[in-house]
Formats: C-alpha cells, structure tokens, sequence
C-alpha cells in the first residue's frame, strides 16, 4: 500500500466543529475514503469535560455521518447512564474517521484500521482535542488505546485505572486517561454479556469519580 500523506492538509487552520465536519469530508489522508459514505466526526459539546474515544465509524455511522449510533452506540449510551455520567459532560468521537470495511454480498463488514489510518488521521484528533479541552479521556478499545499508546496498549492489562497523557502523542491532552473495553465487545460476549456489560459500567465510573474530584 502506497504511504499515507495524512490529513494534515485538510485540516482547518482555526478549527470549529462545524469547520471539522465540512472540511473531513474532503479528506484524502488515506485511502479509506474511496468507500466510505462521508467521513464522520465527533459529536458532543465544545468543549467537554469528558473525550470518548473509539476506533472508527461502523456502518450506520458511515451512512449516517454520526458516531456511535449503532447498536455500538446504545450500549455506549446505556452504560454511561448506568455510570452516572452527565452525557451533556461528553464529546464522543474515533481515532479513524472512515469507515473500513469489506463486502459479502450485500453486507459490509468491518475491518479493523491499520496503523497507517490511525497515523493518517492523528491531525483530526489533535484538532478536536483542542477544540474539546477535556478533563480525561476514556479510550474505548484496542485501537483507541494503541493509537496513542503504541502497538503494545493492550486492553485486560491497562482497563479501568488512571494513566497520565502518553508522550507518543504531540497534541497536549488531559491530566488523565482511563482504557475499557469497546461497547461492540460487549455485544459480542458470548458466555456471559452482562458481565461484560457490568465490567465496562465499572470502568466509567472509574472515569466519572475522576471527573468528580
């Protein structure tokens, strides 16, 4: 695969929301946007208290042009009540911004993001975290956590405990992080969901104590 120039190009220079959200979909940072819809950005308040961070747009996202509102999503929104986080305190976004994704028939199914798209599309971030300014941010699976971590982040061994702001990653960023597992992961628990559930509700509340104190 050719080499990625990034999407730093495209990025705005003084960035709004709504700037980010038009100029994305001009993006030609890699080559995901040839399939994709549109490109998605974050949604929430500007600033926030708290960043969400997944890994990319699934497929209603994609078509729908917002993150998290698949069954991804109603899980998300389910334990973040359940937490007792203010969802009015939340911006919600992806490290990657086009959807990835290989057909079967008519279905799309999703591939996850190589490094390659997560280095392309660094700028966006860097840009919503300036816009969003958060106080923490809750890295939602392994491609969230590896995007500012590196390729050895794992998950079961960094979830539900504070971190300080990574050096890997130039963009200023918040006193703290916290690592859990992505929603879809509960969905696709096949033993015991509502002890994935339970364990991801845990996490957050983790996040929302951090927020409180």
């Amino acid at each position: 695969m050719t080499a990625a120039p990034g999407a730093s190009a495209w990025v705005p220079d003084r960035p709004t929301l709504a700037r980010l959200r038009t100029a994305v979909q001009d993006c030609r940072g890699c080559e995901l946007y040839r399939d994709a819809t549109q490109g998605v950005m974050g949604e929430g308040r500007t600033p926030a208290r708290l960043m969400l961070l997944g890994e990319q747009p699934g497929d209603r996202e994609d078509r729908e042009g917002e993150p998290f509102v698949g069954p991804a999503g109603g899980v998300l929104d389910r334990a973040l009540a359940d937490a007792g986080v203010d969802p009015e305190q939340t911006y919600t976004t992806n490290v990657v911004k086009h959807f990835r994704f290989h057909t079967v028939g008519k279905r799309r199914i999703h591939d996850s993001p190589g490094r390659a798209h997560v280095t392309a599309c660094a700028p966006w971030l860097a840009a919503e975290l300036s816009l969003v300014r958060p106080a923490g941010v809750v890295l939602l699976g392994a491609t969230a956590g590896k995007a500012l971590y590196g390729t050895g982040f794992r998950v079961g061994e960094a979830r539900g405990r504070l971190q300080d702001w990574p050096e890997l990653v130039e963009a200023p960023g918040p006193p703290w992080v916290l690592a859990t597992v992505h929603p879809s992961a509960v969905l696709r628990a096949r033993d015991d969901r509502q002890a994935a559930y339970d364990g991801l509700v845990a996490d957050l509340r983790v996040a929302r104590t951090a927020l409180d104190g």
